[in-house]
Protein backbone atom coordinates (compact mmCIF):
# COMPACT_ATOMS: atom_id res chain seq x y z
CA UNK A 1 0.00 0.00 0.00
CA UNK A 2 0.84 3.68 -0.77
CA UNK A 3 1.95 5.82 1.62
CA UNK A 4 0.48 8.97 0.93
CA UNK A 5 -0.10 10.82 3.88
CA UNK A 6 -1.29 14.10 5.47
CA UNK A 7 -0.42 15.32 9.18
CA UNK A 8 -2.31 17.89 10.73
CA UNK A 9 -1.31 19.20 14.47
CA UNK A 10 -1.24 22.90 15.89
CA UNK A 11 1.45 25.00 15.77
CA UNK A 12 3.73 23.71 18.99
CA UNK A 13 2.41 20.10 18.61
CA UNK A 14 5.35 18.56 17.29
CA UNK A 15 3.80 18.30 13.92
CA UNK A 16 7.39 19.49 11.84
CA UNK A 17 9.48 16.88 14.01
CA UNK A 18 7.02 14.14 13.57
CA UNK A 19 6.82 14.38 9.48
CA UNK A 20 10.31 14.78 9.28
CA UNK A 21 10.87 11.27 11.72
CA UNK A 22 8.09 9.69 9.22
CA UNK A 23 9.74 10.93 6.01
CA UNK A 24 12.82 9.22 6.85
CA UNK A 25 11.44 6.02 8.14
CA UNK A 26 9.88 5.43 4.34
CA UNK A 27 11.93 7.82 2.28
CA UNK A 28 8.79 9.87 1.15
CA UNK A 29 9.51 13.75 0.17
CA UNK A 30 8.33 15.61 2.72
CA UNK A 31 6.37 18.75 1.40
CA UNK A 32 5.17 21.85 3.38
CA UNK A 33 2.89 24.31 1.55
CA UNK A 34 5.47 27.19 2.13
CA UNK A 35 8.10 25.63 0.20
CA UNK A 36 6.10 24.89 -2.52
CA UNK A 37 4.77 28.80 -2.90
CA UNK A 38 9.00 29.26 -2.81
CA UNK A 39 10.00 27.14 -5.28
CA UNK A 40 7.48 28.25 -8.33
CA UNK A 41 8.28 32.14 -7.26
CA UNK A 42 11.40 31.51 -7.42
CA UNK A 43 11.17 29.67 -10.70
CA UNK A 44 9.13 32.40 -12.30
CA UNK A 45 6.44 30.08 -12.79
CA UNK A 46 2.79 31.47 -14.08
CA UNK A 47 0.65 30.04 -10.91
CA UNK A 48 4.10 31.71 -8.79
CA UNK A 49 3.87 35.15 -10.57
CA UNK A 50 0.07 35.14 -9.33
CA UNK A 51 0.67 33.78 -5.90
CA UNK A 52 3.22 36.66 -5.79
CA UNK A 53 1.28 39.53 -6.26
CA UNK A 54 -1.13 37.95 -3.02
CA UNK A 55 2.23 37.25 -1.20
CA UNK A 56 3.59 41.21 -1.52
CA UNK A 57 0.29 42.75 -0.49
CA UNK A 58 0.03 40.06 2.62
CA UNK A 59 -2.68 38.37 1.47
CA UNK A 60 -3.35 34.64 1.44
CA UNK A 61 -3.03 32.83 -1.79
CA UNK A 62 -6.76 31.58 -2.88
CA UNK A 63 -7.33 27.98 -3.40
CA UNK A 64 -7.35 27.55 -6.87
CA UNK A 65 -3.88 28.61 -7.07
CA UNK A 66 -2.83 26.84 -3.98
CA UNK A 67 -4.01 23.74 -5.06
CA UNK A 68 -3.21 23.27 -8.66
CA UNK A 69 0.36 23.79 -7.26
CA UNK A 70 0.47 21.28 -4.75
CA UNK A 71 -0.97 18.60 -6.71
CA UNK A 72 1.47 19.41 -9.60
CA UNK A 73 3.91 18.58 -6.66
CA UNK A 74 2.68 15.52 -5.94
CA UNK A 75 2.28 14.42 -9.23
CA UNK A 76 6.39 14.32 -9.76
CA UNK A 77 8.56 11.32 -10.26
CA UNK A 78 9.74 11.30 -6.81
CA UNK A 79 6.07 10.93 -5.18
CA UNK A 80 6.01 8.25 -6.91
CA UNK A 81 6.35 5.98 -3.73
CA UNK A 82 4.20 8.25 -1.23
CA UNK A 83 4.14 11.49 -0.05
CA UNK A 84 3.95 13.61 3.29
CA UNK A 85 1.97 16.55 2.98
CA UNK A 86 2.58 18.89 5.96
CA UNK A 87 1.17 22.89 6.79
CA UNK A 88 -2.41 22.12 4.04
CA UNK A 89 -5.44 22.18 3.99
CA UNK A 90 -6.04 24.40 6.69
CA UNK A 91 -9.61 24.90 6.35
CA UNK A 92 -12.55 22.76 5.70
CA UNK A 93 -12.65 23.95 2.17
CA UNK A 94 -9.64 23.32 1.11
CA UNK A 95 -9.67 19.87 2.40
CA UNK A 96 -12.88 19.23 0.18
CA UNK A 97 -11.43 20.69 -2.89
CA UNK A 98 -7.75 19.01 -1.96
CA UNK A 99 -9.60 15.80 -1.67
CA UNK A 100 -11.51 15.98 -4.93
CA UNK A 101 -8.66 17.19 -7.49
CA UNK A 102 -6.40 14.24 -5.96
CA UNK A 103 -9.18 12.19 -7.04
CA UNK A 104 -9.38 13.46 -10.48
CA UNK A 105 -5.99 13.75 -11.02
CA UNK A 106 -5.55 9.31 -9.75
CA UNK A 107 -4.25 10.24 -6.12
CA UNK A 108 -5.07 8.63 -3.42
CA UNK A 109 -4.66 9.46 0.36
CA UNK A 110 -3.96 6.80 2.08
CA UNK A 111 -3.28 8.20 5.86
CA UNK A 112 -4.65 11.53 8.22
CA UNK A 113 -2.47 11.49 11.15
CA UNK A 114 -3.81 13.82 13.81
CA UNK A 115 -1.77 15.27 16.55
CA UNK A 116 -3.76 15.89 19.60
CA UNK A 117 -2.74 19.13 21.85
CA UNK A 118 -4.43 21.02 24.33
CA UNK A 119 -4.72 24.76 23.07
CA UNK A 120 -2.92 26.20 26.52
CA UNK A 121 -0.54 23.43 26.33
CA UNK A 122 0.38 23.93 22.58
CA UNK A 123 0.90 27.87 23.64
CA UNK A 124 3.31 26.87 26.24
CA UNK A 125 4.85 24.98 24.05
CA UNK A 126 5.78 27.80 21.59
CA UNK A 127 6.73 30.36 24.52
CA UNK A 128 9.24 27.64 25.68
CA UNK A 129 11.22 27.26 22.79
CA UNK A 130 14.90 28.09 22.58
CA UNK A 131 17.04 28.60 20.08
CA UNK A 132 20.83 27.78 20.12
CA UNK A 133 23.19 30.33 17.87
CA UNK A 134 25.72 27.89 17.09
CA UNK A 135 23.35 24.99 15.87
CA UNK A 136 19.42 25.32 15.56
CA UNK A 137 19.30 21.50 15.54
CA UNK A 138 19.95 21.55 19.04
CA UNK A 139 16.70 21.25 20.71
CA UNK A 140 16.24 23.25 23.95
CA UNK A 141 12.97 23.90 25.80
CA UNK A 142 12.49 25.37 29.28
CA UNK A 143 8.96 22.81 29.81
CA UNK A 144 10.59 19.37 28.70
CA UNK A 145 13.16 17.94 30.90
CA UNK A 146 14.47 15.68 28.29
CA UNK A 147 15.65 18.85 26.47
CA UNK A 148 15.86 21.54 29.22
CA UNK A 149 18.87 23.97 28.81
CA UNK A 150 21.05 24.12 31.28
CA UNK A 151 21.97 26.79 34.20
CA UNK A 152 25.82 28.19 33.77
CA UNK A 153 26.83 31.05 35.76
CA UNK A 154 23.11 32.14 36.39
CA UNK A 155 22.05 31.76 32.67
CA UNK A 156 20.35 29.11 30.62
CA UNK A 157 22.69 27.82 27.69
CA UNK A 158 22.34 25.10 25.09
CA UNK A 159 22.04 21.61 26.70
CA UNK A 160 23.90 20.15 23.69
CA UNK A 161 26.81 22.79 23.30
CA UNK A 162 26.95 25.20 25.87
CA UNK A 163 25.72 27.89 23.54
CA UNK A 164 23.72 30.78 23.98
CA UNK A 165 19.89 30.75 23.82
CA UNK A 166 17.98 33.12 21.97
CA UNK A 167 13.75 33.39 21.19
CA UNK A 168 11.97 33.60 18.43
CA UNK A 169 10.22 36.45 17.77
CA UNK A 170 6.83 35.02 16.94
CA UNK A 171 6.87 32.56 19.68
CA UNK A 172 6.80 35.03 22.10
CA UNK A 173 3.97 37.09 20.48
CA UNK A 174 0.95 35.68 22.33
CA UNK A 175 -1.75 37.86 19.57
CA UNK A 176 0.50 36.06 16.87
CA UNK A 177 0.26 32.59 18.59
CA UNK A 178 -3.63 33.43 19.26
CA UNK A 179 -4.23 34.09 15.67
CA UNK A 180 -2.75 31.07 14.01
CA UNK A 181 -4.31 28.95 16.92
CA UNK A 182 -7.61 30.59 16.07
CA UNK A 183 -7.37 28.67 12.57
CA UNK A 184 -6.41 25.36 13.78
CA UNK A 185 -8.92 24.76 16.54
CA UNK A 186 -11.91 26.17 14.58
CA UNK A 187 -14.05 23.07 14.05
CA UNK A 188 -16.61 24.92 11.68
CA UNK A 189 -14.69 25.82 8.83
CA UNK A 190 -10.79 25.76 10.16
CA UNK A 191 -8.09 23.18 10.26
CA UNK A 192 -9.69 21.21 13.15
CA UNK A 193 -12.85 21.00 10.53
CA UNK A 194 -10.79 20.00 7.99
CA UNK A 195 -9.32 16.94 10.50
CA UNK A 196 -13.08 15.63 11.09
CA UNK A 197 -14.39 16.20 7.17
CA UNK A 198 -11.24 13.23 6.62
CA UNK A 199 -12.27 11.33 9.40
CA UNK A 200 -15.87 11.54 7.99
CA UNK A 201 -15.11 10.17 4.24
CA UNK A 202 -14.10 6.92 3.09
CA UNK A 203 -10.94 6.13 2.11
CA UNK A 204 -7.95 7.47 4.76
CA UNK A 205 -7.31 5.57 7.86
CA UNK A 206 -6.66 8.63 10.59
CA UNK A 207 -4.16 8.05 12.88
CA UNK A 208 -5.07 10.46 15.70
CA UNK A 209 -2.23 10.64 18.58
CA UNK A 210 -2.25 12.45 22.22
CA UNK A 211 0.67 14.92 21.63
CA UNK A 212 0.59 15.92 24.93
CA UNK A 213 3.10 12.92 26.02
CA UNK A 214 6.83 12.50 24.59
CA UNK A 215 8.37 12.82 20.99
CA UNK A 216 9.53 9.16 21.52
CA UNK A 217 6.06 7.89 22.44
CA UNK A 218 3.71 10.11 19.48
CA UNK A 219 6.13 8.40 16.77
CA UNK A 220 5.52 5.28 18.60
CA UNK A 221 1.88 5.79 18.24
CA UNK A 222 1.75 6.89 14.52
CA UNK A 223 4.49 4.26 13.34
CA UNK A 224 2.02 1.49 14.97
CA UNK A 225 -0.44 2.44 12.94
CA UNK A 226 1.06 2.98 9.35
Amino acid sequence: MGKNILVFGPNGSGKGTQGAIVQKKFNIPHIESGAIFREHIVGGTELGKKAKEYIDKGDLVPDELTIPMMVARLLKEDCKSGWILDGFPRSKDQAITLAKTLVDNGLALDYVIEIILDRQIAKERIMGRRLCVNDNNHPNHIAFDAIKPVEKDGKLVCRVCGGELKTRADDQDEEAISKRHNIYYDNVTGTMAAVNYFKEVKGPKVISVDGSTSIGAVTEAIMKEL
